[in-house]
């Protein structure tokens, strides 16, 4: 209020106090009398609100938007208000018109694609292969990603923190370093036995995304020693003499302060596991499979135990098994796998460029 502004403490010497309004003349009024805002030809009071650099724009506009009903009830008899500039709306609009220009490029790709080749099975490989594919290799990822990242950080987090330097540590570093190396088939191989026969897990989406984590474990590993290394040892030292733990220290410190180069190497094995065919044509990707009678549960592998479509093994059948497959249609579907690929090490470049900018040293 008024009162409490001319009662702030100027100074203070234990004794005697200075008030701001005995030095100064306190009163109500504008920050700014030279400029007026008028809408409609009506004198307007303007708010306007910036969004925190970290803030999502369209999320704080939403949440405006929301709360501006509430505020009009409130306001004065006479008073109304509203939001007369919001610049989310073209971004919104943009988006938008990306997912209509998506939608009618597919439409229009399906339609040209049945005129020039005249066929309905070389329309479905396209519209129906290609999507279900896609979402096989996100069920495989994700599936790998979950049984992958958590051992492989904290397999690093071991090596690198707690592990001794003896003859032990460094041949499970030479044994980690050995299987980055080994070719894929022999992974392939390793799952065929190892999970599929030996674990009767038989050929399903589990399997295959055991071999995979199993392929791409080396990787996490690498990248999360690497990662916590870089962070200097004073952070380490000037933790460790307030009193903390030594877990506490790698959880409030050199965690946070790592995590750009253990979410780079994340998504990079995301990226070779969307990539890959040899070890999941033989632990449980299908060359097709037959839609089921109640299609809306079984149309995507949902569950584990069943086998699916993988974009990877979609294009190895098409170019090796498939008679009289068109050329172009091979080339697109190793198109549409390398935009994947691409996508998300892009993906992962520009994470960690955003995560290197907050550091401080």
């Amino acid at each position: 209020t008024l009162e409490e502004f001319r009662k702030l403490v100027v100074k203070s010497d234990g004794v005697n106090i200075v008030y701001l309004d005995q030095v100064a003349s306190v009163t109500l009024g504008s920050e700014d009398y030279n400029t007026n805002v008028a809408f409609s030809g009506k004198k307007s009071v303007f708010i306007a609100i910036k969004v925190a650099p970290q803030a999502n724009l369209l999320d704080v506009a939403q949440r405006v938007r929301d709360v501006v009903p509430d505020l009009q009830k409130q306001l004065p008899i006479g008073m109304t208000g509203k939001v007369v500039y919001d610049s989310t709306k073209f971004i919104t609009s943009s988006i938008d018109e990306v997912v209509s220009t998506l939608i009618e490029a597919l439409l229009i790709v399906t339609v040209v694609i049945y005129l020039f080749l005249g066929s309905v099975r070389a329309v479905a490989v396209p519209v129906i292969a290609m999507p279900l594919s896609l979402i096989g290799t996100f069920f495989l990822t994700l599936t790998c990603l979950v049984i992958v990242a958590p051992v492989g950080v904290l397999a690093g987090i071991y090596l690198n923190e707690y592990a001794p330097d003896n003859r032990a540590t460094r041949a499970i570093m030479i044994a980690v370093t050995s299987l980055a190396g080994v070719p894929s088939i022999v992974h392939a191989l390793f799952g065929l036995g190892a999970f599929v026969v030996a674990m009767h897990m038989g050929k399903s989406l589990l399997a295959a995304a055991c071999t995979l984590a199993v392929m791409t474990l080396p990787v996490i590993i690498t990248s999360t020693r690497e990662a916590l290394a870089a962070v200097p040892r004073n952070f380490r030292e000037a933790c460790w003499n307030l009193g903390a733990s030594k877990w506490q220290t790698i959880r409030t410190i050199v965690l946070p302060n790592s995590i750009s180069g253990i979410l780079t190497g994340v998504i990079l094995v995301v990226s070779r596991a969307a990539g890959e065919t040899a070890p999941i044509m033989l632990t449980g990707a299908a060359a097709y499979l037959p839609l089921p009678e109640n299609m809306p549960d079984k149309l995507m592998p949902y569950y584990l135990g069943d086998q699916f479509l993988a974009l990877a093994m979609h294009l190895n059948v098409i170019a090796r098994d498939v008679p009289n497959m068109p050329t172009e249609m091979k080339f697109g579907s190793a198109l549409v796998l390398l935009c994947l690929i691409l996508l998300i090490n892009s993906l992962a470049i520009i994470i960690r460029v955003q995560l290197r900018r907050r550091k401080r040293w």
